[in-house]
């Protein structure tokens, strides 16, 4: 099956006259409306999207979805921000504050997107971060992630006695704590 080209005006660039990046947090279902109106006023943007498909007893119906929902990345020039807010589509603009790493990664969201590639969306995990099991025997054991990059799964530290106990949690099974 081929992947849909993301919803993007080619070729994104770091900050010039076109104005600075944002990422746009959209009210809900609504990407493909604002990503749109962006379109309209000539706004580089970009909105990453993933094809799905839903089974409804024998039918298929196959459709494309915002990899990130709920958000759409825009350079829009400072004379222009006022026009994004003509339609009631927006909850908050949140300003990018290092636009080489984000053009970065957001070329490779749009490469993967583009790929066809199977994708889905995981919390970033790193060392340290403090989950809690959602799932399976351990449902409600807290822990801190030691090793994400584990290929058998995510393996969490528990403190029993001031020693750490090593578990392999799938990481679909894992919540991330806040703080």
């Amino acid at each position: 099956m081929t992947q849909p080209a993301p919803d993007r005006i080619p070729g994104p660039q770091p900050s010039t006259a076109a104005g600075p990046w944002f990422v746009c947090h959209t009210k809900p279902r609504c990407e493909k409306k604002f990503a749109a109106l962006l379109a309209r006023e000539s706004c580089e943007h970009s909105l990453p999207l993933i094809a799905t498909e839903r089974r409804y007893g024998a039918r298929v119906r196959r459709y494309t979805k915002p990899l990130f929902t709920g958000y759409v990345f825009a350079q829009i020039a400072p004379a222009r921000r006022s026009c994004i807010y003509h339609q009631d589509l927006l909850v908050r603009v949140i300003p990018v504050p290092d636009e080489v790493i984000f053009l970065r990664q957001l070329g490779a969201v749009q490469a993967l997107a583009c790929s066809g590639l199977e994708a889905s969306l995981h919390p970033l995990l790193r060392h340290g971060t403090r989950v809690r099991v959602v799932s399976g025997p351990l449902k409600g054991v807290e822990g801190m992630v030691e090793n994400p990059q584990s290929p058998k799964g995510v393996v969490i530290s528990m403190d029993v006695l001031q020693q750490g106990v090593l578990v392999a949690v799938p990481l679909a099974d894992l919540k991330i704590l806040a703080g």
